[in-house]
């Protein structure tokens, strides 16, 4: 059941009607209110108001504002009197329901009303929106046409120029060839006459008075001829041989280094006469599997996956293809220490310090390895005192490798051990 908020106040003016309604800590939204002519509802779930007033109000100007935890109205009269009282005395339900009724149906009407003509106003700016985006787009067409016009009448005039220039040089060439028809004509005698003229030195008179003729005159028909005539035999033509030094590389030999080339030539030669020596093992073998580094490569894939007698059978074709390769010992060294074959360890670590000549910046590490793995396997087979001095060699290389230098501590340590218990 709802509750009636019967508690509420108000006043009047001759055109308006003030009305408070508390809302007893309710909380109300636009849509708890309904307002027509005749009848205001206000339904806040579980309270109710309800008021059939007593005179018809303005129901599109009035207005209702909440806050505060109030409703203020402000409805305005229709007619401007003073009312007797806010709602009708002595109204039984069936007005009541009928009075509800009617609201509601004018309510709907109006909305219906109100819904067609926003819907005619929205056609209305559609419509006029179209018009305009057309008058837009004549606008811009015509101006687009306008431009199109332009070029054809300036693309017009230009072809009109052109095509009197081109009737202007076949004119000139037409009195070209007329001119030299007609000197063709002329007898050989004549020609030479007139050649004879030509080279003998005139007379003052008689050369002032050609200069300005020649002055006058801004061409002749003659005169292309002349010049031809004058003018030297082209020059017989010739063909000049260019022969290049052949070069295996493609650089130029400003550009290259033929000292490092020639010793990369080298290294072929001497690896090919080794692959077509009599290593028959080698025969069956596809080209790419002829090169040490390929093989290198193949030998680390094979450590890093356990198969380290696998890493040995390549490192050693690939030191039988090229012996001057460090790494390929050094990389064996750690097969070796794999497999406790800790003598060849020590060999091939030798090896590789022998090649790591001269100590430079960039084989400091391959160096720092060869001496470790050296180290290793002098321990492993309780050479402590050789081991030390391979593990101090590497730490003067490295000194910051934390590593090194705690396993020469614990390899001191051991010295220490060896000499005290003896």
């Amino acid at each position: 059941m709802p509750l009636w908020l019967r508690e509420h106040s108000w006043r009047q003016t001759l055109s308006a009607v003030y009305l408070s309604l508390p809302l007893r800590g309710a909380r109300a939204t636009p849509g708890s209110i309904f307002c027509s002519e005749r009848y205001l509802k206000v339904s806040i779930p579980p309270f109710l108001f309800e008021a059939v007033l007593y005179a018809p109000i303005d129901d599109t100007n009035s207005t209702a504002k909440i806050g505060n935890g109030n409703i203020f109205f402000t409805l305005y009269k229709k007619e401007p009197a003073m009312w007797d009282s806010l709602t009708l005395a002595n109204t039984d339900k069936e007005q009541l329901q009928y009075l509800r009724e009617n609201a509601v149906l004018k309510a709907q009407e109006k909305a219906k009303e109100e819904t067609k003509a926003r819907k005619i106003t929205k056609q209305e700016h559609k419509k006029y929106a179209l018009e305009a985006t057309m008058k837009l787009e004549e606008a811009e067409r015509k101006r687009i046409e306008d431009l199109k016009e332009k070029e054809r009448q300036k693309v017009a005039k230009e072809l009109e120029l052109w095509k009197n220039q081109q009737k202007d040089g076949d004119t000139y060439k037409s009195i070209q060839k007329k001119g030299e028809s007609y000197q063709e004509i002329k007898p050989l005698k004549e020609r030479k006459n007139e050649k004879t003229n030509k080279t003998q030195i005139p007379k003052e008179g008689t050369s002032k008075t050609r200069l300005k003729s020649t002055k006058g005159c801004s061409c002749s028909i003659f005169s292309e001829n002349l010049k031809e005539e004058q003018l030297p035999a082209p020059r017989a033509a010739a063909t000049i041989k260019v022969n290049f030094t052949p070069r295996v590389f493609p650089t130029a030999l400003r550009e290259s280094r033929v000292a490092e080339e020639e010793e990369w030539l080298h290294k072929q030669a001497e690896a090919r006469r080794i692959i077509n020596s009599d290593l028959s093992e080698l025969e069956d073998l596809k080209e790419e599997e002829k090169n040490p580094d390929w093989l290198k490569d193949k030998g680390n894939k094979m450590f890093a996956m356990g198969d380290y007698l696998g890493a040995v059978n390549a490192y050693n074709l690939a030191v039988r293809l090229n012996s001057s390769l460090p790494l390929l010992y050094l990389n064996r060294a750690a097969c070796h220490l794999k497999l406790r074959n800790l003598h060849k360890a020590i060999e091939d670590s030798f090896k590789a310090l022998e090649l790591l000549t001269p100590p430079v910046p960039d084989n400091e590490n391959a160096r720092v390895k060869a001496h470790v793995r050296r180290g290793t396997a002098f321990c492993q087979l309780e050479l402590y005192t050789e081991g030390l001095q391979d593990y101090e060699a590497a730490l003067k290389i490295d000194p910051r490798n934390k590593n090194i230098e705690k396993d020469a501590e614990k390899i001191r340590h051991l010295i220490q051990g060896t000499t005290q218990s003896s």
